[in-house]
């Protein structure tokens, strides 16, 4: 056991950034915000346990993880992105436009301000602005809200580390200043001149350009990371481009005898992968990306393996020094999770290919697909709920079709259209048409996804340690056991099975409760039912307790009975009273209080009433079990709202 410990402090370098995003991850996920001296001393205490690596090796998955709490917590704290404290209406808003993202209904802007920071407002309006403009207008803001579920995803979060203190909408919108700068006026001249949808979502990065029942189906397919600019965008695009100069310059002979061609060639790419990020409009998935085309380049020039565990192991440490908040991005785990499976499965165990060169091209692409959807497949089943059985086909299929026909069309046609030729772009609307149709289809095969509900951070702990073990565990083949020769299979199959075990047995909550008490959720014969068919400010609570409840989003709201005001569920153990308005909480409130089977309280309005009833009453949001147990929402980090 000895030797085959010392075995692996070769893959050590490999745990590193895992236990560093574990690390910040315990740090973004804690239920209160850790004392400043507890985050310091586990930044320091892990820094200086690196310094005993060299005696004790396994120090260094410790000190990788405190290491990894601290600098999170340092890093929030110099953040500092004070929330909106209150939502105010009837205000004058007026900004710089720093971004636009198109949906179905209307028209989101992210605004620079003076008095508000950095905002995100929208409008239903039909006139055409500009990145770089200044606007004004009339409107209202609300500060980020929290997650609507314990563990859930939480906007106010999402919005501290994306710089934005409020959300809102505006109306009656005048344009105060028009923008000058060179890449804001491009992007806005290509978007205006193409008017292609297609043109907006996979050269300009707009997002939500395609209509909501589009994205479904597109997601259904297992492609939806198509719509957003990020490493496949890049990959396709400097791939592109390196064939391009790398035929260009062997046509220089005088050039490529000095040096070989594949490296001006590379440098190159690099460049116009940089004018492709910025027409794209740098979004934090395309920056990512143009961060680990930039260090596979460098390897690339340098000599070093770009095809290698190794080289991904940077980049993702560089990636969590930069901004330790990635680990909790779907886009960041999706995408290392599939690069990870791929290396994998093509540095180590390295399958054997037929010598056919058409049967070596589809197998590969089969197995890199499958790795690829694997190892994708838990972190999809984290952030939305759902398993797309019909992923892999879809992703044999459309990918080839964008890879290697719509985009390098789209891109072609984006230009050509500059100068007044608009046919590539009709061409690539027509064959996305077809190839949408396709989807369609696929999308409505039966048991196409499966809603599996939330699951808990304990067992994507597991799942994702069950991962790391089959990447990194370096296989001892001195066991005289053959099967312990394949020892990261093992414990990876192991971890794996406990999380999904964990999250099998996990209950679901039958009692739901938004922070501000103005919407709650019950099931009722396994369905969900609300108070309201409606509400603005709880607008994506009904869609994140219907994903927790395993349902269908974007379905019809069913409602709840009341009785002379008040709501009163019952349920086989207990009941809960949710009391929406003021007089029926003043003429209920002592016969609810007396009541033996109703364990629960929530109201609208502040209850202040005698201790004997001060156990029933539930403040802030939460879920409640089917066991009674009631476990509050997280609301007092930095990045809340704190001035209760």
């Amino acid at each position: 056991m000895k030797e085959f410990l010392k075995s692996q402090v070769k893959n050590i370098f490999f745990w590193v950034p895992i236990f560093i995003s574990f690390g910040a991850g315990l740090y973004f996920s804690c239920g209160h915000e850790p004392s400043i001296w507890i985050i310091l001393s586990c930044l320091l205490i892990g820094i200086a346990a690196f310094f005993g690596i060299k005696r004790y090796p396994a120090l260094c998955l410790i000190a990788s993880f405190l290491t990894g709490f601290g600098y999170a917590g340092i890093y929030s704290h110099i953040k500092n992105v004070p929330p909106l404290l209150h939502e105010v209406h009837g205000i004058e808003i007026t900004g710089k436009i720093t971004n636009l993202d198109y949906t179905d209904e209307k028209l989101r802007m992210y605004l620079t301000t003076e008095n508000y920071g950095k905002i995100r407002v929208s409008t239903t309006t039909d006139n055409i602005y500009n990145i770089g403009d200044t606007i004004s207008g009339t409107g209202g803001l609300f500060e980020p809200k929290p997650a609507d579920i314990p563990d859930g995803f939480d906007f106010a979060r999402w919005a501290y580390f994306d710089n934005i203190s409020a959300t809102g909408y505006i109306n009656d919108i005048k344009t105060v200043y028009t923008a000058e700068s060179a890449v804001y006026n491009i992007r806005n001249h290509i978007k205006n001149t193409a008017n292609s949808f297609l043109a907006d979502s996979l050269v300009l990065g707009y997002k939500n350009t395609i209509s909501t029942e589009q994205r479904k189906v597109w997601a259904t397919s297992g492609v939806a990371h198509i719509w957003s600019i990020s490493g496949y965008h890049t990959t396709l695009v400097m791939g592109w481009l390196f064939v391009l100069f790398y035929f260009l310059f062997r046509l220089c002979p005088k050039l490529v005898r000095r040096i070989p061609a594949r490296t001006p060639a590379m440098i190159c790419a690099w460049a116009g992968l940089i004018g492709y990020v910025l027409l794209s409009g740098g979004g934090v998935a395309t920056l990512r990306a143009f961060l680990m085309a930039t260090l596979v380049m460098l390897a690339f020039i340098f000599g070093r393996n770009v095809m290698s565990l190794r080289t991904a192991c940077v980049a993702f440490l560089i990636l969590v020094l930069i901004n330790p908040y990635f680990v909790m991005h779907a886009g960041f785990q999706l995408s290392f999770a599939a690069i990870f499976g791929i290396l994998w499965l093509w540095t180590v165990i390295n399958p054997r290919l037929p010598t056919n060169k058409i049967l070596k091209y589809l197998y590969a692409t089969i197995l890199t697909t499958l790795v690829a959807a694997v190892f994708t497949c838990p972190f999809i089943m984290i952030h939305f709920g759902t398993i797309q059985l019909y992923g892999i086909i879809g992703n044999l299929i459309f990918l080839p079709i964008f890879s290697f026909i719509i985009m390098p069309i789209v891109i072609i046609g984006t230009l050509l259209a500059l100068i007044g030729i608009h046919y590539p772009l009709a061409i690539a609307h027509h064959i996305y048409d077809y190839t949408y149709k396709i989807a369609t289809n696929i999308a409505n095969i039966p048991m196409s996804e499966i809603n599996i509900g939330s699951i808990s951070n304990t067992s994507v702990i597991f799942i994702i340690l069950g991962l790391t073990c089959i990447l990194f565990i370096a296989n001892y083949d001195k066991f005289k056991i053959a099967i312990l020769r394949h020892l990261n299979l093992i414990c990876g199959g192991l971890f794996i099975f406990i999380g999904i075990t964990i999250a099998i047995l996990t209950p679901r909550p039958i009692f739901y409760i938004s922070n501000n008490h103005k919407l709650i959720g019950a099931v009722i014969d396994g369905k969900l039912q609300f108070n309201k068919s409606r509400d603005s400010s709880n607008y994506f609570a009904f869609d994140t307790w219907k994903q927790s409840n395993a349902e269908t989003t974007g379905t019809p709201n069913h409602r709840l009975d009341k009785e002379s005001g008040v709501y009163k569920v019952s349920f086989p153990k207990f009941s809960v009273a949710y009391i929406q308005n003021f007089v029926p909480l003043s003429n209920n409130i002592t016969s609810l209080c007396d009541d033996r089977e109703t364990k629960y309280i929530v109201s609208y309005f502040d209850i202040k009433t005698e201790s004997k009833c001060a156990d029933k009453i539930i403040y802030g949001g939460g879920v409640i079990y089917e066991s009674g147990k009631f476990v509050p929402i997280s609301t007092n980090r930095l990045w809340h709202n704190q001035h209760e």
